[in-house]
């Protein structure tokens, strides 16, 4: 079964669009920055003339055209005056995530040949520093903060002699040379995270990004007047292209959050109209509001619930487009004055919309905020695919589903199962890796995305990772994510990690949401003196087997877990668990929590 978006856009260049949409908007609020404490403006003449300085200086270095220059920091305004320096300047930047440890740095820096790199703090010139005698090509190191001595000199440094250099003539000749980058010109080296083996890098030219900024343009409703609040990281692909060159080739006032943790507090100081963020932020929102409901208790706890079953009810007529009847109408306008209201104030009270993008969202938590009259507008794509593939739109929204394919890319589904794309959208190839390449384009140029899906009615819905795909040694074939999925939304969950390929059957280890956890066992008379010795007592593996049954409602008995495997800690970055997209390494909990999934197995009195 084939789908595929409309006609595509024409080819162009991401200088054009820097260009073109700064003479376009020129507006005063292109960017805001929080700075002591109140968030500040930078204009569109601000940053074209700071980007300018910044690449004049970086050519005066002796850097080339076509070069590579690492960028290692979080999302903040002098990220985009980064890139947009490299990119007018004629180089090729290479993003990466400030979480990585120094050895995952190298390994990039070294990799692709990189001959300066930006860095955020003295934090992340200090990891640079330390393997910087290793990366022989590395020329300079330049800090958007002072580094105590890290780096070789502060962006204000660079930007401070690019403006010395300036002459109207070498501003015509910069401006010039520019824009005679082509839609098949390298603009970046973007190193997947991978849930195995070592990163690779996914080249993707000016027109992979460019078209994709355009045939988003013409899927989502954004205005010039909209605002919105940025802080997913720029390394990763969705933040780059949606919220980095679509917001601002859409005139979109680009605000920076200060963190991921400040997020909440910087969305009521901001009130955003749009917000593109991954599922763990609607997730949140989802857990607090029920806590809260929960902790009041009494009528509090009751309207909640009553609310959440009336909007549940007005979201699926409306989603089976129907109309609501008299009565239904009645309730849920109540239930948006009791209940939702509050979900709009904590998102600052402006809000049109959510995309969400970079793993799967849970039905029901989309169905919630669907209710709330926060729609979430679920996405697909990888970063090889630069990265939409598909996504919901207002006028053509499912739940469960990622959306029917933007214009310009097609999409089919091998017999496999696997979705296949082809387009405009679709990376040049793995960086000096042409072997990897022919693995994932085939001779027609159709890239195989290694995700298993359906089209229904040309919306594509997502059912696993193919490669994740657990068969047990009864040859039964589950589809792990999904049910993960389902698991998470629990109120008791934090994360999940389903386990059972080869083996008789699956079994699921949690990470407890210690919060939840210790209440419930305080209301059931529990004591004890630590987490550990909390999530070992067989009264709280009760407790939490009942929750996963209760998630899992439904599920075929093959794919319900036997089992559950508690963890004290979370999964994460720096243990090697996770992706620095959050995404889990199967294989590394399988090897690192090799005892305990060992001892679920143990004993044969569960039959497979």
């Amino acid at each position: 079964m084939t789908a595929r978006g409309g006609t595509r856009p024409d080819p162009g260049t991401l200088t054009e669009l820097f260009f073109t949409a700064a003479e376009r908007f020129d507006k005063p609020d292109a960017f805001l920055v929080k700075t002591d404490g109140t968030y500040r403006p930078i204009s569109h003449r601000q940053i074209v003339e700071r980007v300018r300085h910044a690449a004049l200086a970086l050519r005066e270095l002796g850097i080339e055209r076509g070069a590579r220059v690492a960028i290692v920091s979080e999302t903040r305004a002098e990220w985009a005056i980064a890139d947009y320096a490299c990119l007018t300047a004629g180089l090729t930047d290479v993003p990466i995530y400030p979480s990585l440890p120094p050895d995952q740095i190298l390994y990039i820096l070294q990799n692709s040949g990189a001959v300066a790199a930006f860095v955020s703090t003295r934090i992340q010139a200090k990891k640079v520093e330390s393997i910087r005698s290793q990366v022989p090509a590395l020329r300079a190191v330049i800090s958007f903060e002072p580094a105590g001595g890290a780096s070789d000199m502060t962006l204000f440094d660079l930007e401070s002699q690019g403006r010395a250099l300036e002459t109207p003539e070498l501003v015509g000749k910069y401006r010039h040379e520019a824009l005679t980058a082509t839609p098949d010109d390298l603009a970046t080296i973007i190193y997947t995270s991978g849930t195995t083996g070592v990163p690779k890098g996914v080249m993707l030219t000016h027109d992979n990004l460019y078209s994709n900024v355009f045939a988003s343009v013409r899927a989502l409703p954004i205005e010039g007047a909209d605002t919105s609040l940025s802080f997913l990281p720029l390394s990763h692909i969705f933040a780059r292209m949606a919220d980095h060159y679509l917001m601002f080739a859409t005139g979109t006032t680009i605000a920076y959050a200060e963190s991921f943790e400040s997020v909440p507090v910087n969305l009521a100081e901001v009130r955003p109209t749009l917000v593109l963020s991954v599922p763990r932020l609607y997730e949140k929102f989802h857990a607090r509001a029920l806590e809260n409901a929960i902790s009041a208790g009494g009528m509090k706890q009751k309207i909640f619930f009553w609310a959440t079953a009336v909007g549940a009810k007005w979201a699926d007529a409306r989603l089976a487009g129907q109309s609501p009847g008299p009565l239904l109408k009645a309730q849920y306008a109540l239930a948006r004055k009791l209940v939702y209201s509050k979900l709009h104030t904590r998102t600052g009270g402006r809000l049109r919309y959510f995309v969400s993008g970079g793993a799967p969202l849970s039905p029901e938590i989309n169905k919630f905020f669907y209710a709330a009259g926060l729609p979430i507008l679920e996405g697909y794509g990888l970063t090889e695919t630069s990265p939409v593939i598909a996504v919901n739109t207002p006028d053509a929204f499912r739940i469960g589903t990622v959306g029917r394919p933007i214009d310009g890319v097609e999409v089919k589904i091998a017999q496999d199962g696997e979705i296949l794309t082809r387009g405009p959208h679709v990376m040049r190839g793995y960086y000096n890796d042409p072997e990897a390449t022919r693995a994932v384009i085939d001779d027609d140029g159709w890239f195989h995305t290694g995700d298993i899906g359906v089209l229904e009615d040309g919306f594509l819905r997502i059912t696993d990772r193919k490669k994740d795909i657990i068969v047990t040694a009864g040859g039964k074939n589950i589809a792990p994510q999904p049910l993960e999925n389902r698991l998470a939304a629990n109120k008791l969950v934090n994360q999940a990690v389903m386990i059972g390929d080869r083996r008789k059957y699956p079994v699921m280890l949690i990470v407890p949401d210690f919060d939840q956890l210790e209440r419930t066992a305080r209301e059931q008379g529990l004591a004890w003196k630590d987490r550990s010795a909390l999530i070992a007592m067989p009264e709280v593996r009760a407790i939490m087997e009942r929750a996963m049954h209760e998630s899992l409602a439904g599920v075929a008995s093959f794919e319900l877990p036997k089992k559950v495997g508690l963890l004290e800690q979370e999964f994460t970055i720096d243990r090697g668990e996770l992706t620095p997209t959050q995404k889990i390494k199967r294989r590394v909990i399988d090897e690192r929590y090799r005892e305990l999934i060992d001892s679920l197995y143990a004993s044969d009195a569960v039959a497979g």
